[in-house]
Parts: structure tokens; C-alpha cells; sequence
């Protein structure tokens, strides 16, 4: 057992710089497309690393009790208690919509209209989801360009070939045809083996995006009715005020100037 084990090692390591110098000799005669094929290959593993630490790491949710939280405050009045709570918890977990409530109830407690807040809610909430889709894209376009380059450099392969072929001399033929063949299937497999994780990975990162945008448009939505409902702006407090002391003046008014008695 052991001098098989012995003997087996020598012919593992001979198998492995085979497969090695094979990869690199298959790049080599791949062509010069192989080359455009690599550099979207490293651009592919650069934004799959950034999207992968972005979308499943660092973009992060609130806690499950934080809406019920952010209701007992407002619904007592402490629209300046739930503004703290929002921004400690965006600085605890970098949550998108924890940014978003510390905005809306900073403007609330600013006096703040509906309207205004409506706005300015939306705005944030844009760049919240333009911060979670951006770049994400890149990777079908990687995975798309890396399949269109390895057709391309089937094609000049096989023209390469041809052209051999009707140039070359019969004893040659065979061999000319061979590497130009060679050229143009090892451009097509390079091509697909950058594509395929890209396009997967885009799969995958498209799908978590529209989760976490779609859970952050609703949530966001939940929190504008909670401020537009138990808040009030200071500009509907004025029309409240306004409103009462146009009552009361017309009842002063009248008790001043009682009608005039028109009974015969």
C-alpha cells in the first residue's frame, strides 16, 4: 500500500502539469479574441465579488420589531424619539429603510407638509434602490459579450482554416486544418466558461434585487402612513387653529348681534 502510494504521487503531479500547460496551450491557440475574452473574464470575478458582498452582506434589514417601535413613538406623540431610534439603527446595520424613516420623521418633526414629505420620502427611496441595483447589470453584459467573443473567434478560426487549407499543400492540409479547427473550438469554450458564471451569477443577483426593492417599497410605504396618520404637520395645525378661531369668531359675532325680533 505504501510503495502504491509512493508510485501514484509522481504520476497525480505529472497529470496536474499536464492539465496546466494543456489550459495554457489551449489558450495560446485560441487566437487573439482569447485575450478580450479574459478581460471580461477578470471584470466578470471583480463585480461578482462587489455584488455578492453587496446584496447578501452588506445591505442588511431592519429588525423585525423596529415598524412596532417606530409605531409606539409616533402614536405618543415622540416624533423626535423615533427619529433617534431610525438613525441609531441605520448606523447599527446600514439598513436602507432605517435612513429612510430617520428622514421622514426628521422632516416631520421639521413641520413638514404631506406633500413635502410624500416628496422627499420618494427621493430617498430612489437612490436607496438605485445604491441596491447598480452594476448588477454588468454581469449579463459580461456574460453575453464573452459568448458573442468566442462566436467571433469561432468564425475567424474557421476562416483562418480555410484560407490554410486552399494555400497549403496537399501533405500540409490535414494539419493546417487541424489548427485552425483547434483555434476556433478553444475560443468557443473560453468564451462559455466566462459566460455561464456570469450570466448565472446575474440570475441570481437580479432575483435578491428585486426582493430587497420590492420589501423596501413596501415597507416605505407602511412608514409614510404611519407619519401621515398619527403625525400632524405644523402647517394642518395652523389650518386647525385657524379653523377654530374662525368659529369662535363667528359665534362671538353672533352673540353680539342677535337677530332682530320680526314677529308682529
Amino acid at each position: 500500500m505504501v510503495e502504491r502510494g509512493r508510485v501514484a504521487e509522481p504520476g497525480n503531479q505529472r497529470n496536474r502539469g499536464v492539465t496546466m500547460t494543456g489550459i495554457i496551450r489551449s489558450f495560446q491557440e485560441g487566437g487573439v479574441f482569447m485575450y478580450f475574452i479574459l478581460v471580461f473574464g477578470l471584470f466578470t470575478i471583480a463585480f461578482l465579488y462587489e455584488r455578492a458582498n453587496a446584496l447578501f452582506f452588506k445591505i442588511k434589514e431592519v429588525p423585525s420589531n423596529f415598524r412596532n417601535q417606530i409605531l409606539n413613538l409616533l402614536s405618543n406623540g415622540d416624533v423626535i424619539g423615533a427619529q433617534n431610534l431610525a438613525q441609531s439603527t441605520a448606523m447599527a446595520t446600514n439598513a436602507p429603510l432605517a435612513r429612510i424613516t430617520a428622514i421622514g420623521c426628521q422632516l416631520r418633526a421639521g413641520g413638514a407638509g404631506d406633500d413635502e414629505l410624500q416628496a422627499r420620502m420618494d427621493e430617498s427611496l430612489s437612490r436607496e434602490i438605485s445604491s441596491i441595483d447598480k452594476r448588477t447589470g454588468f454581469l449579463g453584459m459580461f456574460g453575453n459579450v464573452a459568448t458573442l467573443l468566442g462566436l467571433l473567434g469561432t468564425i475567424a478560426g474557421m476562416i483562418h482554416s480555410f484560407a490554410a487549407v486552399a494555400s497549403a499543400s496537399p501533405a500540409d492540409r490535414a494539419t493546417m486544418l487541424s489548427l485552425g479547427i483547434s483555434e476556433a473550438m478553444n475560443c468557443t469554450a473560453f468564451g462559455l466558461i466566462v459566460a455561464i458564471p456570469a450570466l448565472v451569477a446575474y440570475a441570481i443577483f437580479q432575483d435578491r434585487t428585486d426582493k430587497l426593492v420590492g420589501g423596501l417599497t413596501e415597507n416605505t410605504t407602511e412608514i409614510f402612513n404611519d407619519l401621515l396618520f398619527l403625525t400632524e404637520s405644523d402647517r394642518a395645525a395652523a389650518d386647525v387653529g385657524e379653523s377654530k378661531n374662525a368659529a369662535l369668531g363667528n359665534r362671538n359675532k353672533s352673540n353680539r348681534h342677535p337677530a332682530p325680533n320680526l314677529t308682529v
